[in-house]
């Protein structure tokens, strides 16, 4: 089994601002915007406020407007947005960066662990803010096992057609759509994708350091991951890349039960 850390969501170029970690635990990353996409800030919702208003109280001298489309990828939070049945969570992936998950053997069964920017917040009256002097962090946020891979996506059930990566338009060759499985078949009880809330576990970056330098366990030191070589460990941390959405690595039975313990 193949893991693949996939990095998702706001970062210093697209968005501008950390995804929050909401006071209630809840990892709420917001999807980078796109101009060619179908849903917008204003249709997405945690509990009944639109993400769009959530980004405005973290930030009101933020650059995205009302009218703006956003790239809902991944799309494993099943309550921010009506939903047809037959839907599952999806992922989906094209041109280089799907090139390197397919060269990496990436199939169905393969488990994709999204994370991205996160900051703590707080409540000022009714005001979301984020916390004063709380660090810069990558976290990890969720989850989705493939279940199924849509590698021709005009054969998409029309519960799909919302996706991103169902425009045939945009995204003409090298473009697919991963499915996630009913449930993860190495963990009973938990469904194939789901987000994760709060906990200092599913922290990757080294505390005291910036957020891309991480303190993985040291299982990992004997784990080839994509995009890095032995160089990558550094004086006591491992300095993730800025290259690459994803890192695929093998699971052996340890890193299997690290990945068992975060979604836990």
């Amino acid at each position: 089994m193949k893991l693949i850390l996939s990095r998702k969501g706001f970062d210093s170029s697209h968005g501008g601002q950390p995804s929050p970690i909401l006071p209630d635990g809840t990892l709420l990353s917001f999807p980078i915007p796109s101009k060619e996409d179908k849903v917008k800030y204003t249709e997405l919702f945690y509990n009944d406020t639109s993400y769009f208003e959530l980004i405005t109280q973290l930030n009101n001298k933020t650059k995205i407007k009302s009218k703006y489309t956003c790239h809902l990828d991944p799309d494993i939070r099943r309550e921010n947005l009506k939903r047809l049945p037959g839907w599952k969570p999806l992922f989906g992936q094209q041109g280089g960066a799907l090139s390197h998950l397919f060269s990496q053997g990436v199939s169905i069964g393969d488990m994709f662990i999204f994370f991205g920017w996160f900051r703590q917040t707080e409540l000022i009256g009714s005001i979301l803010k984020y916390e004063k002097n709380a660090p810069d962090l990558n976290v990890i946020f969720g989850y989705l096992q493939i279940g199924n891979i849509f590698h021709d996506v005009s054969l998409l059930p029309k519960e799909y057609l919302y996706h991103p990566h169902s425009n045939q338009k945009k995204y003409k060759k090298n473009n697919c759509i991963f499915e996630s499985s009913e449930s993860l078949d190495f963990l009973p009880g938990h469904l194939g994708a789901n987000t994760l809330n709060f906990h200092n576990k599913l922290i990757l970056t080294k505390e005291g350091f910036s957020r891309s330098k991480w303190q993985l366990p040291d299982i990992f030191k004997d784990i080839e991951i994509s995009h890095h070589n032995n160089s990558s460990w550094k004086n006591g941390y491992f300095q993730s890349c800025s290259i690459g959405q994803e890192f695929v690595f093998d699971a052996n039975d340890q890193v299997l039960d690290w990945a068992k313990n975060i979604i836990k």
